[in-house]
């Protein structure tokens, strides 16, 4: 059933190069109780140090979402809590020896991969939905994120660069997990070639490469088999922000609108949001009844069975 937690089955991992230390880093996912979230643990650091993925441990917002506590930090974490949230994965421990989660092919979908050859497991605490009352939004300069009352959970993106390839491309979904592993969590992460030597000399993009970034220069894509979608550049976007909204722990019913938000935007608009609390209603359901009961649709996270070996 969609309304209650869900962990997965066994620990499983990777090994891969992170995005903008460069550092390899091995990563292992393991199952956790209810109630418990995901939480991020430095297993290099002294004492092991474990990291909660909530909006108050939010401590760096600049190209990626980065996490931290008492000094120790865990950054990149937006694709996996996509992956995370596009399988309505409640509860895991994610093991690290690195500062930084490995980008791997520069989308979600290898994360998807290694949770459903696990398999996902339904546990028996019922999941929390933050249901959008009123409508709410959030500015800064020419973006913004409004957020408006829904029976389901929609997102409508649109973003707007300076480059031929990106100008006003938009994109609209209603949030299923088919959908989102279709649709979305293939979409990489991209760059303009002029950036590259600028964000490399500040210890930025350490660990990029056509083989884990879509590559723009002045008019074309530079990586030889081009793109995986039409309009990859703002499903990624997407895919970026579900990352974030992840943070929040409960999945939100409530219809998105946004225009050229980043993360330093997202989780601005989570903390705002959170704090007018009139806005939204924080609800939880015990049987299919219940949610039939309140007119709203929870989102569909799709199957639970692993991928065949």
């Amino acid at each position: 059933m969609n309304f209650r937690q869900r962990t997965i089955c066994d620990e499983v991992g990777c090994t891969g190069i992170g995005l903008h230390s460069g550092k390899r880093v091995k990563l292992t996912i393991k199952p956790a109780p209810a109630d418990t979230g995901i939480s991020f643990i430095r297993k290099d650091l002294v004492g092991q140090p474990a990291i909660n993925a909530h909006f108050d441990n939010v401590v760096d917002t600049n190209l990626s979402t980065t996490i931290g506590n008492n000094g120790n930090k865990v950054s990149t974490i937006e694709h996996i809590m996509a992956a995370f949230f596009g399988l309505g994965i409640d509860n895991v421990r994610v093991e690290l020896d690195g500062p930084e989660v490995p980008i791997m092919d520069g989308s979600c979908a290898p994360f998807i991969y290694l949770l459903k050859s696990t398999g996902i497991r339904e546990q028996k605490s019922p999941k929390e939905f933050l249901v959008i009352k009123k409508n709410f939004k959030v500015n800064d300069g020419d973006r913004s994120v409004s957020i408006f009352p829904s029976k389901e959970l929609k997102i409508s993106y649109m973003i707007d660069f300076r480059h031929p390839l990106l100008r006003n491309q938009k994109y609209s979904m209603r949030f299923s997990g088919k959908d989102f592993v279709d649709d979305i969590s293939r979409a990489r992460t991209f760059g303009f070639m002029k950036d590259i030597q600028m964000l490399q000399e500040n210890g930025l993009a350490l660990g990029g490469s056509l083989d884990n970034a879509i590559v723009i220069d002045d008019f074309r894509v530079i990586n030889e088999d081009g793109l995986r979608y039409r309009d990859e550049f703002v499903r990624h976007k997407i895919l970026d922000f579900i990352g974030d909204l992840a943070i929040l722990g409960r999945a939100v019913i409530g219809h998105f609108v946004v225009e050229r938000s980043g993360h330093f935007l997202n989780q601005y608009m989570l903390r705002k949001l959170m704090d007018n609390k009139r806005h939204w209603k924080c609800m939880s359901f015990e049987t299919p009844e219940a949610i039939a009961e309140n007119s709203v649709t929870i989102p569909a996270f799709g199957a639970m069975e692993p991928i065949p070996a």
